[in-house]
């Protein structure tokens, strides 16, 4: 007698694998404390301040690649905001005395820790609002 084969168990839903409760606040804590480095080491190394202005929400154009499709919004939104792309701008633009490329990269970091800071985090192709620190928006 064969044994009946039932479907396995739904994936995790992306509410069950967002951060929550101490992690959470962790995770918006470090935020703030790169948004805090990058504003610092900006005002350091004296780049231009109506540059910050202008560039500080440029990231977030990237959420027209929504326009094309869940999948693509949230790939695109979610390489311009991880600092595992501004970090390597910001250190090339110094070690190689770009300035320009330095302020990019800060403008950059500067942009995801005040994201973090305020609950905005990594997308999920599921949809805009599922990030990686809980669902942001309506319910």
């Amino acid at each position: 007698m064969s044994a009946i084969v039932t479907p396995s168990a739904p994936a995790t839903p992306v509410a069950a694998s967002s951060s929550a409760g101490g992690v959470k606040a962790i995770l918006r804590l470090e935020g703030a404390a790169a948004f805090a480095a990058a504003i610092a080491l900006y005002a350091h190394a004296g780049f231009s301040w109506p540059l910050f202005a202008l560039l500080i929400l440029a990231p977030d154009l990237a959420m027209l690649a929504y326009l094309i499709g869940p999948r693509a919004g949230a790939a695109a939104y979610d390489l311009v905001h991880t600092y595992a792309l501004a970090v390597p701008v910001a250190l090339a633009g110094f070690l190689l005395t770009s300035p320009i490329v330095s302020a990019l990269g800060l403008i950059g970091i500067a942009h995801i820790g005040m994201d973090r800071m305020l609950g905005y985090g990594l997308k999920y192709a599921s949809g805009f609002g599922d990030t990686h620190l809980g669902r942001i928006g309506r319910k």
